[in-house]
């Protein structure tokens, strides 16, 4: 039999997503290679105006190198760092205990609890700008990096909690009937039987944490003000002069700030894709 021709109608549908799809692209793309190029330009071109055209000289080693020597970047990235990895660490450790215990155990209260990390992801952050920095004063927490971990494990672990929970909750009962059979512990449990289980879970839940602290800059302006605790994103601001803008220097500082977000996701793509897909088919 000979294939059957396809509709007119059925190809000029496909070519309408394809060109959907890629001024989409264009339209996503073009801020990133604003930025990209701007990264490239030399100082004499952002003094002159050329901030849209072609760079007529290409800056890119001197002011990536310059981000680092007459900037304090490397002091915000490292501060990034010990912000971030921590704060990781933290909510998935916790997250994973809560999961665990509201998922495979029931006490009065349960989904009180349950409910509470559900709604408090509901609460917007910002209307809490004023308490939480009063109590990092009163705690003389403020201006340090200790206010931000505190603040970020705090709030990110009920949205991590919620993904744990779900995620422990879909996995098969006859596994934790057979591991009570055999005596184990809740926390063998948990340590053998759930963690290498939902590795994929936790995977893809640390790039979110991740990202989601490492790209703050509201916390960080509130709870930090000088610049050996600022992390990135509150550091990208202060790049800018008081009456003149480096814009080559702000656009390097941009793309080097971004690689750690991008480096981690293809790291652990894999397991990213395996976790927000775990449990979508059943055998």
């Amino acid at each position: 039999m000979y294939p059957r021709p396809i509709p007119e109608s059925a190809i000029w549908q496909r070519r309408l997503y394809v060109s959907a799809v890629v001024v989409v692209l264009i339209l996503w793309l073009c801020p990133l290679f604003a930025i990209i190029l701007t990264s490239f330009r030399s100082t004499a071109d952002v003094m002159g105006g050329n901030l849209w055209g072609w760079p007529t000289e290409i800056g890119l080693i001197d002011n990536y190198r310059a981000v680092f020597t007459d900037t304090p970047m490397a002091r915000y990235f490292l501060n990034s760092l010990i912000i971030t990895i921590p704060s990781v660490i933290g909510v998935l450790v916790l997250s994973t205990l809560a999961g665990f215990v509201l998922s495979r155990y029931r006490f009065p209260g349960n989904m009180l609890i349950f409910a509470l990390f559900v709604g408090g992801n509901f609460l917007p952050h910002q209307i809490m700008m004023i308490p939480v920095r009063d109590l990092m004063v009163r705690l003389d927490l403020i201006d340090t990096t200790v206010a931000l971990i505190i603040f970020h494990v705090a709030f990110q672990t009920g949205f991590a909690t919620l993904f744990m929970r779900n995620f422990i909750a879909a996995l098969p009962d006859e596994l934790f009937q057979a591991a009570r059979a055999e005596g184990a512990s809740p926390f063998q449990t948990l340590f053998h039987v759930v963690i290498p289980l939902v590795r994929p879970a936790l995977a893809a839940l640390a790039i979110l944490i991740f990202t989601f602290v490492w790209n703050d800059y509201f916390w960080a302006v509130v709870l930090t003000v000088s610049d050996s605790v600022k992390p990135v994103t509150a550091g990208l601001a202060n790049l800018r002069g008081e009456w003149v803008s480096a814009w080559n220097l702000v656009s390097a500082g941009t793309i080097i700030v971004a690689v750690p977000p991008v480096i981690m996701f293809f790291l652990m793509q894999r397991h990213f894709i395996a976790g927000l897909t775990m449990g979508a088919v059943k055998g």
